[in-house]
């Protein structure tokens, strides 16, 4: 079915994600259709593309990093990525996520679902 969610595992490291547990490591578990496991890719190439661009800018050495929009563009990326990953994550996804910190205020304006599991 179309709409009918699975479980993935997903490396932010690596840009992966995969359907069996044990094809590769991974850090986070999410449930996700196969529309949203196309955007999470989609997403994973923007950052990849993204990325590329920091990567040549930074061996041009009289531009200061904290002028720059290719890691700008990066931070913007990467904070899609996880923000998608909370939002198809499972409660300990969610938890982690959150005590990461990279969504900072966003949360609350994020609709969950369901509330996470209380942290323990």
């Amino acid at each position: 079915m179309a709409g009918e969610k699975s479980t993935y595992y997903v490396s932010v490291q690596t840009g992966s994600v995969v359907a069996n547990e044990g094809d590769a490591a991974f850090e986070f578990e999410i449930e996700a259709t196969e529309e949203e496991i196309l955007e999470l890719q989609r997403l994973f190439d923007n950052l990849d593309k993204a990325d590329d661009r920091a990567f040549f800018r930074a061996h041009v050495p009289f531009l200061e990093y904290w002028h720059d929009e290719p890691n700008d563009a990066t931070g913007r990326h990467l904070t899609e990525v996880y923000r998608l990953l909370h939002r198809l994550g499972t409660p300990e996804t969610k938890r982690h996520i959150e005590s990461m910190g990279v969504l900072g205020g966003e949360l609350e304006r994020e609709p969950r679902d369901k509330p996470a599991d209380p942290v323990r």
